[in-house]
Formats: structure tokens, C-alpha cells, sequence
């Protein structure tokens, strides 16, 4: 279903250009006329429903009329409005209901019988508490495929419990595997794991659609946060089972080849160097004036280079640190030798190859003017994704959502006065 135009300033269209500058044969976006229903909040199910949204699902945004989604609070803020909520709710159009109440349980219902997919993270048993459960929903939408998001899954003795990105990255192995050999386990500073699960969880509703086609039939996607954090992790829990081999803290080595790491230039900037290839190794110790080390027996392999690892960095280290950052970075390439610059936000806006990506790219936004946000996570040539338009205000396309369900506006108005919407 494309979305009718929203009340002025309108967003674009759902081919992610507005009508006026649209060209007459530009391809529909490769999920346009798949419907979903966002009722989840912080972050990886409001993510997973973005990244469908990117490319032409119509997505719909479910907040509490009274209590609107934390993201919209996160972060920094510009003139009171919040950023971190410009690029989570991107081709959404935003609408509230209050799924607790009978009015809401019912509205939501009717969205549903019309849906595709609903995506949630409430805790298990919430849902069906509200009479709005997996028979309710698929008894109204047979069809329908409705995604959990939740900490632990939706069985298990920890299912009940309250579960954030944060935990998964502790409960994975993440946290005990990162950071220097004599320090604290280390969590990353931003949503690590819900990012990963939001990858993962449009992966499974993308799978879960694609049986429907087949079978007719929607059914339930399950997904614990802590298990796609886990499964990016690499063989560990092989390892152990095998070996009894527990991935000890390394800094920024790795275990599995050498030399791998970063290093300060002379002008006190950094690159990050890796070696995982031989050949690439071998032609890094002949840069940096060591290639008698090639010849060492140990040098044969990434776990025997990784046993040799002091050596190694301080000859690439030493050879880095007697020059600046745009010397080494040239030499290393005319090498063909693995390497790149250790950025910040600042180098990322500036850098030519995001650049030439439109990696970073600009939006226009009534409410701040033109913003520059991450783009689409990839390039289709066919039916390519696109940002139609960043986070709507609260609220802002709950009469238009609930008129194409056949609600006047005497209808409209006494939900609201009944607090539903």
C-alpha cells in the first residue's frame, strides 16, 4: 500500500523522490506493497522495521499517545528536536495508539488484518495480556507474520526478564573478549548487539515472508537479542567444546594472525593494520624493511605470527611511527598491503570514498532543513532503496492512518477523548 500524501510539509513518495522531481520511469522500491507495523521501542526492532522501510515497505509507527518512544529522547538534540530519532524513524509515518485499552486492542486489530509483518519487543505474555497475542493477530490476518524482539527469546528461564543490547553484549562473550589483556571487560560505546539483531531479525522476517509465499500461511519469528551477538562472534563455543579454548582478552592483536593492530603515525594519527592473508603479511615485513622474518618457520602461518607478536609490531610499529599518516597510507598501497586511517565522525563526512557511496548522504527535513544521515545499507540496481523521508513528528499521521480504515472524524475524536490514540 503506498502512503496517501501526509499533511503538509509532505514527505516523498514511496519511490524516495518527491512527485514533482520523480522521473516517469523510476523502478519501484523492491518491498513496496509490503505493510508493517512497528510497535517496538529501543532498538533493535524499531531498526529492523527502518531497514525495511529503506526499501519501499510502508512502514507504520505505533507509539502510546501519552508516552511516545524513548529514542525520540536519546541522544543530542537540535531546538528540542531529537536527532537519534531522524534517522530510527525514517519512512515511518508515526501514529499513536494505546494497545492497553479496548479501543486501542481493536484499532490495532483492524491495522493488522491489513498488515504483513508486526514487529514488537514487549515483554512475552504482554501481548496476550492485552487480548492481542499470536491467535488474536493471526485469527484477524492468517497471513500475518508477527516478529518478537525481545532480550531472551519468548521461553527459557530468562525470558521474563527486562533485556537491552547491553546484556547481550556481556552475555555473548563480547565484553570478556574486548579490551587490553590486563583491563576490564569492555562494552562498546553505542547499540552493538541491537544493531546486529536488527540485521538479523530483517534477515528472518525476509525469510519468514518468503516461506508465506509457499505456504500461505504467516507464522511467528522468535528472536532473542543474545543469539545473533553470539553468532557473529565466530566458532567460540567449537572451539571450547573441542579444545576447551577460551578467547582471552588481546587489545587490538588477534589470536589468529600477526601483525594486526593499530599504530600511531609521526604526525599523532592512527591506522589500523591487518594481516590476514599471508601474502599480505610477507609484503608488509618487506615495507618495513624486514623481510628476513618471512623466512622464519613460525612465519608460515597467521597462528604462528600471532605467537610472534611483539616482534612483529614493534618492526611495523617502529617502521610507522618515523612517518606521517599520508606517507604511510600511500606506501602501504603502492604495497598492496591492508591498511586504513582510524576515523572519526569528522574523517567519515570528509572521506572521498564515502563519499563517491553517498554513504552519508542529505535529507530534507521539515522541521531542521537539510540533514546529512547515513544512507540505505546497500545498492540495488534494479529497485533501489532510498530515504523518502526522516522521523515525523509524534502522531503526525494518525488521522490520515486511521481515516483509510474507514474512521470519520467524529470516530477520530472519540478515541482521542477516550485516550486510545
Amino acid at each position: 500500500m503506498t502512503p496517501p500524501p501526509a499533511p503538509s510539509p509532505a514527505p516523498p513518495d514511496s519511490t524516495g523522490l518527491p512527485s514533482s522531481s520523480r522521473p516517469p520511469s523510476a523502478p519501484a522500491p523492491a518491498l513496496r506493497g509490503l505493510r508493517v507495523l512497528d510497535l517496538a521501542t529501543l532498538f533493535a526492532g524499531p531498526l529492523a522495521a527502518t531497514l525495511l522501510g529503506d526499501f519501499g515497505a510502508e512502514v507504520i509507527k505505533v507509539e502510546h499517545p501519552r508516552r511516545p518512544d524513548p529514542s525520540r529522547g536519546h541522544g543530542p538534540a537540535k531546538d528540542g528536536v531529537g536527532l537519534w530519532w531522524k534517522v530510527l524513524g525514517r519512512n515511518k509515518r508515526t501514529v499513536t495508539l494505546d494497545l492497553s485499552s479496548p479501543d486501542g486492542r481493536d484499532t490495532l486489530l483492524r491495522l493488522a488484518a491489513d498488515a504483513d509483518v508486526v514487529i514488537e519487543n514487549f515483554r512475552p505474555g504482554t501481548l496476550e495480556r492485552w487480548g492481542l497475542g499470536w491467535d488474536e493477530l493471526s485469527r484477524a490476518n492468517p497471513r500475518l507474520v508477527l516478529t518478537r524482539v525481545t532480550g531472551f527469546g519468548q521461553f527459557g528461564p530468562y525470558s521474563h526478564r527486562p533485556g537491552f543490547g547491553t546484556l547481550a553484549e556481556a552475555m555473548s562473550g563480547f565484553a570478556a573478549a574486548t579490551g587490553e589483556p590486563d583491563g576490564p571487560p569492555t562494552l562498546p560505546p553505542f547499540g552493538l548487539a541491537d544493531s546486529v539483531a536488527a540485521l538479523a531479525t530483517a534477515y528472518a522476517v525476509m525469510t519468514a515472508l518468503t516461506a508465506r509465499t509457499a505456504s500461505g500461511r504467516g507464522q511467528v519469528v522468535d528472536m532473542a537479542i543474545i543469539e545473533p551477538m553470539l553468532a557473529v562472534l565466530g566458532p567460540g563455543p567449537l572451539w571450547y567444546d573441542q579444545l576447551g579454548y577460551v578467547q582471552p582478552r588481546c587489545g587490538n592483536r588477534s589470536r589468529n594472525n600477526a601483525p594486526r593492530n593499530t599504530y600511531r603515525t609521526a604526525d599523532d594519527s592512527w591506522v589500523a593494520v591487518s594481516t590476514s592473508a599471508q601474502s599480505v603479511a610477507e609484503r608488509v615485513m618487506r615495507l618495513v624493511g624486514r623481510p628476513e622474518l618471512i623466512d622464519e618457520p613460525w612465519f608460515a602461518s597467521g597462528n604462528g605470527r600471532a605467537g610472534h607478536a611483539d616482534e612483529l609490531d614493534a618492526a611495523v610499529g617502529g617502521w610507522i611511527a618515523r612517518r606521517p599518516r599520508a606517507e604511510v597510507l600511500a606506501a602501504f598501497e603502492k604495497a598492496e598491503a591492508a591498511i586504513a586511517p582510524v576515523y572519526d565522525v569528522r574523517d567519515v563526512m570528509d572521506d572521498p570514498q564515502y563519499r563517491a557511496l553517498d554513504t552519508v548522504t542529505e535529507v530534507e527535513d521539515p522541521e531542521l532543513g537539510t540533514i546529512r544521515m547515513q544512507n540505505v545499507l546497500f545498492r540495488l540496481s534494479e529497485t533501489p532503496g532510498a530515504i523518502r523521508w526522516p522521523g515525523r513528528p509524534h502522531g503526525a499521521d494518525t488521522d490520515a492512518v486511521l481515516t483509510e480504515l474507514g474512521l470519520g472524524p467524529a470516530d477520530i475524536s472519540a478515541l482521542r477523548a477516550r485516550g486510545a490514540v
